[in-house]
């Protein structure tokens, strides 16, 4: 079996091999030419997967190690005949507690109590299911919007203008151009007018879920108005008067936990085997080296949220992944360097692999061990 998989995704070499020849490519470079001989293509986000790269292929199985489906055309895969699968919430713990890092950070910053900020939560599935409940254990108070949930009765949440006009904004939409719901744009002049001047807003979502032009106009006119991007609208290029009006700024990497894209590569090595009858014969654990724990320990009378941010900026803290990116100026290739950040991302683990002794129990909340 001729398998083709992005050089990007972790322990692909271990997950897969045993099955037969493996070659990795270029996430952005891939040509239907390189598809051709192929059996099954392994792809990550920045890899378009549709007619134009499949027509003619052997391809009869396409993954993605990602959570994210805006990439795939699933309806030409169900029509060739082609097996699918993707890796949904496999990076959705890393990708809440980059929102939770960043709200620690900016907390320490501008001084000011979580406990006394509203947030609003746009999309809660996921992704905004985890920062929901990382959020309460802070003591954040928190509304969600996510219209899907809201009609099916599952939710219940308020109104998209009610959630932006929180102290705190955080979106973790998925990219729909079109039914219902479309995500494009999400944020842009007219939706940004009903945002805070003083709030917070984070994107961890798609950069196409926001008007960059619109976006930098409204950082422009409102210079309290504290901005946290992960994502990007024209991705790998990151506007420089944009990025000049970012509070925090990082080249998508929210969700790239160590952890998280070991999942991810477990959960695609379990539907391959699936699909081809195959005994799985791989986890992630396999391949995952020991935590390097950190241990904390807080005394009882220790005020519970300083002693917070404390274990987690101690796990993992934002500004090292805002400053890689803040160098992108000095590069003279900026798109080649913000693929270089995400392909040579030094290890990131998450919370639980930090141990704290407290009587808090909201610490285990929040997933320390």
């Amino acid at each position: 079996m001729r398998i083709l998989a992005d050089e990007n995704i972790p322990c692909v070499s271990a997950a897969f091999a045993p099955f037969g020849t493996l070659n990795t490519f270029v996430g952005r470079k891939l040509t239907a030419a390189q598809v051709k001989t192929a059996d099954v293509l392994l792809v990550r986000s920045v890899t378009p997967v549709n007619a134009a790269l499949l027509a003619g292929s052997g391809v009869r199985f396409v993954g993605t190690a990602t959570i994210g489906l805006d990439h795939i055309d699933q309806a030409y895969l169900a029509e060739q005949h082609i097996g699918f699968a993707s890796a949904p919430a496999s990076n959705a713990r890393s990708a809440a507690e980059y929102v939770v890092s960043a709200l620690c950070v900016l907390a320490q910053q501008q001084g000011f109590d979580l406990t006394k900020k509203t947030m609003g939560i746009i999309g809660c599935g996921n992704v905004g299911s985890r920062v929901l409940k990382l959020a309460q254990a802070l003591g954040l108070r928190c509304v969600v919007n996510d219209p899907p949930k809201q009609r099916r009765g599952e939710l219940n949440g308020v109104d998209l203008v009610s959630a932006l006009q929180c102290d705190i904004v955080t979106v973790h939409v998925p990219l729909e151009t079109a039914g219902d719901d479309p995500t494009v744009h999400l944020l842009n002049r007219e939706t940004l007018a009903h945002v805070r001047p003083d709030a917070i807003l984070i994107n961890t979502a798609r950069g196409a879920t926001m008007d960059g032009t619109a976006l930098l106009a409204r950082l422009t006119d409102c210079p309290a108005l504290t901005a946290v991007l992960d994502v990007w609208p024209q991705e790998p290029l990151v506007p420089s008067k944009l990025l000049a009006k970012v509070a925090i700024a990082t080249p998508h990497i929210a969700g790239y936990s160590l952890d998280g894209k070991a999942r991810a590569t477990e959960l695609l090595h379990q539907a391959f085997c699936r699909h081809f009858g195959f005994k799985p014969c791989w986890q992630a654990r396999d391949s995952l080296p020991p935590a390097d724990l950190t241990a904390l320990y807080f005394s009882a009378q220790a005020d519970f949220l300083s002693c917070a941010q404390t274990a987690v900026l101690a796990c993992y803290d934002v500004r090292r992944d805002d400053g890689a990116l803040r160098k992108i100026s000095q590069n003279p290739q900026p798109a080649t360097y913000f693929d270089q950040l995400r392909k040579h991302y030094p290890v990131r683990r998450e919370f639980a692999s930090v141990q704290v002794q407290s009587t808090h129990a909201a610490f285990r909340q929040l997933g320390f061990t």
